[in-house]
């Protein structure tokens, strides 16, 4: 392998600036998983699309990035992952330009979903060069949570920075503000990032690609369908195609000599504790957000830029936490830094019950702060033991499923949690399928309102209730596991381990 020092030494500058344009791509992505959110009334406005085009024009970037992140992570190990990551940058730059532009919404589409198969390039390319340019585990800890932190942030600011941006230009420019940003990772990538890749590893199996892909990507499918529609056959059809792919997927993985996706690394005890943690923790968080998002302005009256601007404090507590993470870890050990994390971040969730109809903002920013302190700790826990897990070839395959796992999780948490949230809520009166549909129809029948917004709350909470269990239940699994791995023959050597660094396992 190329580009890789394994000497215990102090980074260098160009390690720090390497860093500094790796977390460009990655503040891109994560930001544009969230702005469009705000620019949908006024791009439809402009571009009339239908029904199904709407959801397409939210879904297809999530998807592909989903579908493709195990296959690019791999890729990069095999062509080079500065390479990938420039030609990702490209792609997703010239698809932002053609989304900013787009005179209709099959155009738009179509610019989402090269933007898609952009950012599956950049995120495992991105995370996998840090091992490289920070070869000393506790440096690599701190890189790994700068780049968390700016992932965190991205998604937190989106909303944000959309809503300025819309409020002054129209609405392509959430799409046009990334072209500068890439430009300059363009420019700069070349000269302040070494070239990694694996000499010798045979070419991709091109069935596990397929595999792979159709296999993630009818589940993604199924379960966001799940959530917007209900369960019905055009949702179990396509769910149940994708498992069945998957399993043979698997299985083929169990055969081959360069699998696309190494089972073995769910042997190490932490790596299969991390992406379990990623995809319990992106699933609460993606229910949490969702469910107090709507609460924030349909119940408690605030605008869209008002909502984000009250969810700048736990954004705030994630990116400090994320930096944090590593040198927690060092303190605890990786799992009691796990468990804790997990706990603290069911602890905030918990609190959110305190939320009413009328009152509450103050358990909504209390609870999700506190939230954000686990999250922060996990996201940045789990990054570090991908990249730590795998051996050095095998790093982009690694972080190609840890970052799956968030995307599952944020699919699951959307489809599971809210279509609890919404049973729950339906069932509370004679109610339109949604709390803003309802207040729409009722006009001024504030009885009627009031009603509904008192159902929605009982959903939230139910929803929201759910998510924290989930979380205890990970934190019990992640110190049964801990213990099960101590009592096994040398099973003390990842507990000592993870004292010199976060990925001791």
């Amino acid at each position: 392998m190329t580009g890789t020092d394994t000497r215990t030494t102090a980074p260098s500058r160009r390690a720090w600036l390497g860093l500094a344009v790796l977390i460009l791509p990655v503040l891109l992505v994560s930001m544009d998983m969230s702005v469009l959110y705000l620019a949908m009334p006024t791009l439809t406005a402009q571009l009339d699309p239908s029904a199904s085009q709407q959801l397409w024009i939210l879904d297809i970037y999530g998807f592909l990035i989903a579908g493709l992140l195990i296959t690019m992570g791999n890729l990069g190990d095999r062509i080079g992952r500065r390479r990938i990551l420039l030609a990702g940058a490209a792609v997703f730059g010239i698809a932002s330009v053609l989304a900013a532009f787009a005179p209709s919404a099959g155009v738009l589409i179509a610019a989402r979903a090269l933007m898609g198969i952009g950012g599956a390039t950049l995120l495992p390319s991105s995370l996998a060069l840090i091992s490289g340019l920070f070869p000393d585990p506790r440096s690599r800890g701190t890189a790994i949570g700068v780049w968390t932190a700016f992932f965190a942030g991205g998604s937190a600011v989106g909303p944000v920075i959309g809503g300025v941006l819309l409020h002054t230009f129209w609405w392509g420019a959430v799409f046009l503000i990334n072209t500068p940003v890439l430009l300059v990772l363009l420019i700069a990538g070349p000269f302040v990032l070494p070239e990694q890749r694996v000499a010798g590893r045979g070419p991709l199996d091109l069935l596990s690609v397929a595999l792979s892909i159709g296999g993630i990507l009818p589940v993604v499918y199924a379960v966001k369908q799940a959530a917007a529609e209900g369960i019905d056959a055009e949702v179990l059809i396509p769910g149940v195609l994708g498992v069945v792919v998957l399993v043979v997927f698997v299985r083929r993985q169990r055969q081959l000599a360069e699998p696309l996706l190494d089972l073995r690394l769910f042997g190490r005890g932490s790596f299969a504790v991390a992406v379990g943690s990623s995809t319990v923790g992106m699933m609460s968080l993606a229910g949490m957000s969702y469910l107090t998002s709507v609460y924030l302005q349909s119940v408690a009256g605030r605008d869209a830029l008002g909502a984000a601007l009250l969810g700048i404090p736990a954004a705030a507590v994630v990116f400090v936490m994320s930096m944090s993470g590593a040198r927690v870890a060092r303190w605890l050990g990786t799992r009691p830094a796990f468990v804790l994390a997990l706990t603290a971040a069911a602890g905030g969730n918990l609190m959110l019950l305190g939320i009413g109809v009328d009152g509450g903002i103050g358990w909504y920013v209390a609870g999700s702060t506190i939230a954000g302190i686990g999250y922060g700790i996990v996201f940045t826990l789990v990054s570090e033991v991908a990249v730590a897990s795998a051996p050095p070839e095998r790093a982009g395959s690694a972080v190609g499923i840890s970052e799956t796992s968030f995307e599952l999780g944020n699919a699951l948490g959307l489809s599971l949690l809210g279509s609890l949230a919404a049973l729950v809520f339906r069932s509370g009166g004679d109610f339109a399928a949604t709390l803003g549909e309802t207040i729409a129809e009722a006009g001024e029948d504030e009885t009627l309102v009031h009603a509904a917004r008192e159902s929605f709350v009982s959903g939230m909470h139910a929803g929201i209730a759910v998510g924290a269990v989930l979380l205890l239940v990970m934190a019990v699994v992640a110190v049964l596991a801990a213990r099960f791995r101590q009592a096994a023959p040398g099973g003390d050597s990842e507990t000592s381990a993870a004292k010199c660094g976060v990925g001791g396992s």
